[in-house]
């Protein structure tokens, strides 16, 4: 078995690598995230199949929004190493699971899949390489498993310096008024949106999926040590601005300022110190994800927004997660929320974010200014 240190999984070169994954028949349900955002778009994998015992036959980027993405969904690995017309070198976990372990079921899909000569990419918090039985197959088979959540080693933390300064491009913090909403997409969205503009945009991932989709520069939050989250924030913005030299850089947020179970974006704003802030937001969601049982309710985006400003930032822009509600409701939604934000809102899914870059590209404008 070759493991990869958390340190060069940044430089893997996979983008000409097929890859399936693994849904365990979760495909249309929000315990799938990684296998969605992998389906939209990623620049490290070429994904040629999916898993998913429920939908065999279809193709996944219809199961998942309507949307035809030329990707076959396979009832198992059996039947994707005997019928489709590719073949595929990594096989990658796409669904999350409770408490982020690796229950028996799936445990033996990844041992079917390591005896079936594949390498393996896991971004749950318990690590495949843990699995004496699955860590001993793929090292017989001389076979990698990249388990993306596994933290660097203490030598290689950052702490906060103070050299986030030295960034004189926008910094766009995408935050949102609680987990799962999206917030990773749109950074994506809005750096695609930005690039096909002329400008150079970069993103800076904080979870695991988003380095599955090939940003290069990054961390993942919630398996860093807290001593180094702002450090990491900083380091990963400070050498994407160096070697980048992007015009604008969006940072990927992670839960929201005010989840009781895991409270997140204080770092984004002050120890990235994020020129600006857009956010993200559903409706129709009334308490924290998960959390229906406990008396805590979602801020409104007006009280949300006015918390931001506290730490720091303005936000200049809403955008609308529109599940569990009409498109027509949606759009409701967004057209009260700029009438009583003075803001843009929009529905990037529905819409893209193409209407947010004069937005950026005042700010772009600003940065500029100020430098010279």
């Amino acid at each position: 078995m070759r493991e990869i240190p958390p340190l060069q999984k940044a430089n893997i070169n996979m983008a000409k690598s097929n890859a399936i994954v693994i849904t365990g028949g979760f495909l249309d349900t929000g315990s799938t995230k990684t296998a969605h955002g992998l389906i939209r778009g990623t620049d490290r994998f070429n994904i040629v199949g999916v898993i998913d015992s429920k939908h065999p036959g279809k193709d996944a980027g219809e199961v998942l929004d309507g949307r035809k993405r030329n990707i076959p969904v396979y009832a198992s690995l059996t039947d994707f190493m005997t019928t489709a017309p590719v073949k595929a070198t990594h096989c990658v976990v796409g669904v999350a699971t409770k408490g982020g372990v690796i229950p028996d079921s799936l445990r033996v899909v990844l041992k079917e899949a390591l005896e079936s000569g594949y390498n393996l990419v896991n971004g749950l918090h318990e690590y495949i390489s843990d699995i004496p039985e699955l860590a001993e197959l793929a090292r017989q088979k001389g076979l990698e498993i990249i388990d993306v959540r596994k933290p660097k080693k203490f030598k290689d933390l950052h702490f906060w310096t103070g050299k986030i300064k030295e960034v004189k491009c926008p910094k766009i913090a995408v935050l949102g008024t609680d987990c799962a909403l999206g917030k990773r997409t749109t950074t994506r969205f809005l750096v695609e949106a930005m690039r096909k503009a002329g400008y150079k945009a970069e993103m800076i991932y904080t979870g695991q999926t988003g380095w599955m989709q090939g940003a290069k520069y990054g961390f993942v939050f919630d398996s860093t040590l807290n001593d180094f989250i702002s450090g990491e924030m900083e380091h990963a913005v400070v050498t994407c601005y160096q070697e980048e030299k992007p015009d604008i850089i969006f940072i990927e947020g992670q839960s929201s300022l005010r989840n009781p179970s895991g409270p997140a974006g204080a770092e984004w704003i002050v120890s990235a110190n994020a020129d600006a802030v857009v956010l993200q937001h559903n409706p129709a969601r009334k308490q924290y994800k998960d959390m229906e049982y406990y008396p805590a309710y979602i801020a409104d985006p007006k009280d949300e927004i006015a918390l931001i400003r506290i730490y720091g930032a303005p936000t200049v822009a809403l955008t609308i997660n529109t599940a569990k509600m009409s498109e027509q409701e949606a759009r409701a939604y967004a057209r009260e929320y700029e009438t009583q934000l003075g803001i843009p809102a929009v529905l990037p899914l529905e819409d893209g974010v193409e209407s947010l870059v004069p937005v950026f590209e005042e700010l772009i404008k600003k940065s500029l200014a100020q430098v010279l």
